[in-house]
């Protein structure tokens, strides 16, 4: 039995449904995983220099000196990017956000 036209749409439109799907949520869980990561890094640089008084500028410094030399590498070739790249990005980016909330936590 031949399919007409209009079934042969209904078909592709629901195989490449499917494909989307899996493929973005693939990719998904992997960006949320590294953010999570970067989160659990950032309470980590945050707790570590806590303990040494003295330590907590040049940690902070180190800090944001990492950060911005991996926004430059990552961001200057705005074209290329690279699964790995694009991952470090979202660990960046967790470690950025992890800072802001511990910067909240401990102004309230």
């Amino acid at each position: 039995m031949k399919h007409t036209n209009f079934q042969l749409s209904i078909i592709l439109i629901q195989k490449y449904i499917n494909k989307v799907k899996n493929y973005k949520l693939h990719y998904l869980n992997i960006k949320l995983i590294c953010f999570l990561l970067g989160f659990f890094i950032a309470t980590t640089l945050s707790t570590i220099p806590a303990q040494t008084d003295d330590w907590g500028v040049i940690a902070a410094s180190i800090i944001v000196s990492i950060i911005e030399i991996t926004s430059k590498i990552i961001y200057q070739n705005f074209k290329y990017h690279s699964i790995n790249l694009s991952n470090f990005n979202y660990i960046k980016i967790g470690i950025i956000y992890g800072l802001f909330v511990d910067a909240f936590k401990l102004g309230s």
